[in-house]
Parts: C-alpha cells; structure tokens; sequence
C-alpha cells in the first residue's frame, strides 16, 4: 500500500517513515530508519550526528539523488517517491541548488561559464548577465575569465555558491560546505551563505559537524546512527 504524507501549503519537505537499507553479505545494514520529517518554506536547517549517522544519506533521498528502501518524500507538494529518475532530474532542476564541499566545479569552464552552465541547461536567454551579475555580488567580478585552478579554495566556493544560486532554488543543500577551506576563509563563506539564502528567501538544509555553524541554522536536526534524536 502506498504510503501517504499529509501536505501543508507552507510545508515545502515532508518525509513519513523514510528509511534506507542496503544488502551487505552480513545481511541488511539499516543506514536511515523511521524519519519523519517537516520542513517549512524558508527554513534554515542543519543536520548533524557522527561520521555514519546517515547525514548524507538523507540529504541525497531528500534531493531525489536516491531511493529510500521504504516511506515517503514530497517536495513542494511532489511526490517524489512514486517517480522514475527523469521525473525526480526534472523537480531538480526545478526546486533545488548544491554545494559541495568539494566545489564539484568543471575543471575546463571559467568561473562565468561555470555559473552560467544551470541556466544554459534550461534554456535561459539572459544566462551571461545573471551569471554575471551574481559573480559580482559574491565578490568575483575580476574573476570572470579564471578556471578552478587559478581560483583559491575560497574563490571556487564562491563560484559554487553563485552557480547553486544562480537559478533562484526554493531548497538548498550545503554539503559540509567550508570542509575544505581554513578558518578564517570558511567564516567568510558560512557569511555569504547565509546572506544569500536570507536574499533568495530559500529553504536551506545544512550538513555539518560544526555545531557552531548548525547554531546558526533556525533548527538543527541530530541523526544517531540512522534514527533521529
């Protein structure tokens, strides 16, 4: 029987009963068990829990980059458990933007290019100027014509946040996003991370082992060993 999950206008994530088992020659090893979840629209969430808690894993079931073995996943209203890969590809590009720890920036592409790349992949005639426009705000106008290499960690991270932005996301996943970068550089980040997601007024759900910077988040969600706690 399909699982329901009862929708609320303002409720933009909402998970029943989600859980994640994979098949391992000692048997089924339960990543992810019993998560019931609701965001609301605008939210800042981060979730936290020891290496293997299952942080990961959850982030890419609610982003539809995977299958839960059982539950349910609506985004925005969608149910996202009941469609195939191109279905889930398209609500994608639709709602959601990344970042990475590690920048995950194509090697060969300028810094403009590499913003530009979301919007030209959906047809967007004015890709340069928002591209453009958006380097600026994060600090980058200079660095327009510069690949990854020639860019510091801390420049390719904000190429990564102007590319996640760039397409005005209603969800954002940050993926332990200043993992990479020093002290010093990841607070400059973690700063214009939050200021864009106020500007944009996305949904920003946040994986971190920094509880510092999951204070800064409106709620925080604590994962042990695949159940919440």
């Amino acid at each position: 029987m399909q699982t329901q999950v009862n929708q609320v206008s303002n409720d933009i994530i909402v998970t029943e009963g989600l859980g994640k088992s994979v098949l391992t020659s000692e048997g089924n090893l339960h990543i992810l068990s019993s998560i019931d979840l609701i965001i609301k629209s605008g939210e800042s969430i981060a979730i936290v829990g020891e290496s293997g808690s299952g942080k990961s894993t959850l982030i890419g079931l609610l982003a539809g980059l995977d299958t839960p073995s059982c539950g349910a996943i609506r985004l925005n209203g969608k149910l996202i458990t009941a469609m195939n890969e191109d279905g889930r590809a398209a609500l994608r590009n639709e709602l959601i933007g990344f970042v990475f720890q590690s920048f995950q920036l194509l090697p060969g592409f300028t810094a403009l290019e590499n913003v530009m790349l979301p919007l030209e992949l959906i047809g967007d005639k004015h890709a340069k100027a928002a591209a453009t426009a958006l380097l600026h705000r994060v600090g980058l106008s200079h660095r327009l014509s510069h690949t990854p290499k020639q860019l510091s960690g801390g420049e390719q991270q904000r190429v990564a946040l102007a590319r996640a932005f760039v397409t005005k996301p209603a969800i954002l996943f940050a993926d332990e996003p200043t993992g990479n970068l020093d002290s010093k550089t990841g607070a400059t980040i973690v700063d214009l991370l939050f200021e864009l997601n106020l500007e944009n007024l996305t949904t920003l759900i946040l994986v971190t082992h920094d509880h510092a910077l999951a204070a800064r988040c409106q709620r925080t969600i604590q994962l042990d060993a695949g159940f919440m706690v």
